[in-house]
């Protein structure tokens, strides 16, 4: 087996950016919500379907998590340990990704406006395999709704100029409007600027794949841009996942009024493709005897007289070797290259990562 060595000009890297829709339908919008009948970890969180979830095609979307610094609207996990519930051990969790602290409030605050010390969270982290790298920002869109109220929010990269990093990676702020830029005209009268007396709805945070709800803004009354949606503080044990069902509710609402439009909850990932490009060059007279042991016969001889003096070769593949000859890829060719001493050959191969 004979080997050309490559050459360092015969490598270039570069890198793209790669978007798409995140559902799993290919769609750039989910207008359906499904759950399981029974959830076993429903205490914790919700898992969100694009389908019926006995179908074979039904995979998990996003889910809907409740949280609170004091374990508010969860049953204890142990009765004799009232604060060990659920809803504050996802709070942690989300403050801690977030900040880097699982013990202190959040702060919804937005332009010198609202909550700075929030006892609570609505988490919606979407599924790993939707989201790939990251979200991309300006691509979120979300209708939510409850009997004729309906509010569409989005991220505010659009109106911003400096992008705020945290311990969870870039954040911004979730406010009244669509495809990254606030509302000229909010939906609730309230929601002046894309924000509300209880700060901004929420944060985008597309390198944690996460949205968080701010649930002092739901809360508002309508005329006040909210929703008029409290959730619940109970702890007793048969409320389960209540606040994650009540906030479900408010998604398929939404998506309910706007079905006609197609609106719903629009989402768009983001990945960086590596490419290495990696050029072999094939001089007319390179290649042009066969390897293959059939052509040789028992005694040495060629097969076929007529390759003595015009051999000619059929490359399909492309191998590449480290110095110990051991081969590290292959690169497939579409269909066969005709190789002779009257040609020369430049194969292209890319590698992605």
């Amino acid at each position: 087996m004979s080997f050309s060595r490559l050459d360092a000009t015969d490598f270039v890297i570069s890198a793209d950016s790669v978007t798409a829709p995140a559902w799993s339908t290919n769609a750039p919008v989910l207008t359906q919500f499904f759950t399981l009948a029974s959830n076993a970890t429903g205490s914790y969180y919700l898992d969100v379907y694009q389908t019926a979830s006995n179908l074979s095609n039904a995979a998990i979307q996003f889910s809907i998590a409740y949280g609170h610094i004091y374990g508010s609207g969860s049953a204890p996990l142990n009765p004799l340990i009232a604060q060990n519930t659920p809803s504050r051990i996802t709070f942690g969790q989300y403050r801690n990704l977030m900040y880097g602290d699982a013990e202190s409030p959040v702060d919804f605050s937005y332009n010198g406006t609202g909550v700075t010390s929030s006892l609570n969270l609505i988490a919606i982290p979407v599924d790993r395999n939707r989201y790939k790298e990251s979200l991309m920002p300006g691509t979120f869109n979300l209708v939510l709704g409850t009997g004729s109220a309906l509010l569409s929010l989005t991220d505010n990269s659009n109106d911003i100029s400096t992008i705020t990093y945290i311990d969870g990676g870039r954040v911004y702020n979730l406010i009244s409007g669509s495809n990254g830029s606030a509302a000229s005209s909010p939906t609730l009268s309230g929601a002046s600027k894309g924000y509300t007396v209880s700060g901004s709805y929420g944060f985008y945070l597309p390198d944690m794949g996460a949205i968080i709800l701010n649930p002092a803004t739901l809360a508002l009354p309508t005329n006040a841009g909210g929703l008029n949606v409290q959730m619940t503080s109970s702890t007793s044990p048969a409320i389960g996942g209540f606040n994650h069902s009540k906030v479900l509710e408010l998604f398929v609402s939404g998506a309910r009024a706007f079905a006609s439009t197609g609106s719903g909850f629009q989402l768009n990932s983001q990945e960086t493709i590596s490419s290495n490009y990696i050029f072999v060059r094939v001089k007319n007279g390179e290649y042009n005897y066969t390897s293959n042991p059939s052509f040789i016969s028992g005694s040495g001889n060629l097969v076929y007289s007529n390759f003595i003096n015009s051999p000619q070769t059929f490359p399909t593949t492309v191998g590449m070797y480290n110095d110990n000859n051991e081969l590290l890829a292959v690169a497939k060719m579409s269909k066969p290259l005709t190789k002779d001493f009257t040609k020369e050959a430049l194969i292209r191969v890319k590698l992605d990562y």
